[in-house]
C-alpha cells in the first residue's frame, strides 16, 4: 500500500464511513443537551435514563415491537417516576434517581437473562458503531434533527428554565412543558445513540461536552457552540484513531472527551489562580 494512502484508508471503507456519519449525527444533540444538564445539575438524570432504557429494550424484543419504542417508554417512565418520588417524599433527587435507575437496570438484566435472543448484551450496553445499518442512521438522524431543532427554537426559554425556574414561571414561561420536554428530548437522544454507543457510554456524551464548555467559557451561547465543536472533533478523531489502534470507536471517543475535560480543568484552574494573584498584587 502506498504510504500516502494509509491515512485515507478509513474514509474508503463503507463501515467506517457509516461510523463517521452516525458520529456526526449524535454529537450535535448530545452536546447541546449536555449544556442544559450541567447547568441544571441534571447529569445524574441522564445517567438514570440511559440505564433505565434496558428493560424497555428487552420488553420491546419480547413483544416484537421496535426497540426504540420500548427504550423511549422506559426512559420517560424513569424520568416521570423520579419526578413523582422527588415531589412526594423527603428523599433528595440524587438519591431517588440512584434508586430508580439501578432498580430498572437490574430489572432489565433479569429480563434479559430470561429470554433467548441473538442480540448480544454488549451491543446494547456499549453499542456497535461499526455494525450499524441504514435503519439506524435514519432513526438517529430523524431524532437528532427533531431534538436539535427544538433546542434551537426554544434555547432562550430552556436557558432561563435551567438557570432560574422560579423566574421562568414568573415571566409566564410554560415551566411544566419545558421540564417534561427536556426530559423527553433526553430520552429521545439516548434512543438515537443506542445503536452507536450503547446505554452505558451514552451518559458520557450527555455530560462531558457541557462540562468542558462550562470550564472554557462563561457565555451560554458560546458554551453551546463550544460543546458541539469539541464533541464533533473528539467524535471524528476517536473513530479515526480507533481504526489504527484496533479499539472500539465509542470508548475511544469517551476517552478523548475525558482527556479534553482534564486539560480544560487544568487550564481553567491555572487561569483562575493567575487571575487571583494579579488581583492580590494589583
Amino acid at each position: 500500500m502506498n504510504p500516502l494512502e494509509a491515512p485515507l484508508l478509513p474514509f474508503q471503507l463503507p463501515f467506517m464511513i457509516d461510523a463517521f456519519v452516525i458520529t456526526a449525527i449524535i454529537c450535535v444533540p448530545t452536546a447541546l443537551l449536555s449544556c442544559y444538564l450541567v447547568l441544571k445539575g441534571w447529569s445524574l438524570m441522564g445517567d438514570a435514563i440511559s440505564h433505565a432504557v434496558l428493560p424497555g429494550v428487552v420488553a420491546a424484543y419480547i413483544l416484537n415491537i421496535p426497540l426504540i419504542v420500548g427504550a423511549f417508554v422506559a426512559g420517560m417512565s424513569c424520568a416521570l417516576l423520579t419526578g413523582y418520588l422527588k415531589e412526594n417524599s423527603r428523599v433528595k433527587q440524587d438519591t431517588v434517581m440512584g434508586i430508580v435507575f439501578s432498580g430498572m437496570f437490574g430489572f432489565g438484566m433479569v429480563l434479559y437473562r430470561k429470554i433467548s435472543t441473538d442480540v448480544h448484551l454488549d451491543h446494547i450496553l456499549f453499542g456497535n458503531m461499526l455494525g450499524i445499518g441504514m435503519h439506524d442512521l435514519w432513526t438517529a438522524g430523524l431524532i437528532s434533527l427533531a431534538v436539535t431543532a427544538a433546542i434551537l427554537l426554544r434555547h432562550r426559554d430552556l436557558m432561563l428554565h435551567a438557570f432560574d425556574p422560579v423566574q421562568a414561571r414568573a415571566v409566564g414561561l410554560p415551566v411544566g412543558l419545558l421540564h417534561y420536554g427536556l426530559l423527553a428530548m433526553i430520552s429521545m437522544t439516548i434512543v438515537a445513540t443506542l445503536s452507536a454507543v450503547g446505554i452505558i457510554l451514552a451518559i458520557s456524551l450527555l455530560i462531558a461536552p457541557g462540562a468542558i464548555a462550562f470550564l472554557i467559557t462563561k457565555r451560554f451561547e458560546r458554551m453551546l457552540a463550544t460543546a458541539v465543536i469539541v464533541t464533533l472533533v473528539a467524535g471524528f478523531l476517536g473513530v479515526y484513531l480507533s481504526f489504527y489502534i484496533d479499539s472500539a470507536p465509542a470508548p475511544t471517543i469517551v476517552l478523548l472527551l475525558t482527556t479534553v475535560f482534564v486539560a480544560a480543568f487544568v487550564f481553567s484552574s491555572v487561569k483562575a489562580r493567575r487571575a487571583g494573584q494579579r488581583a492580590i498584587t494589583g
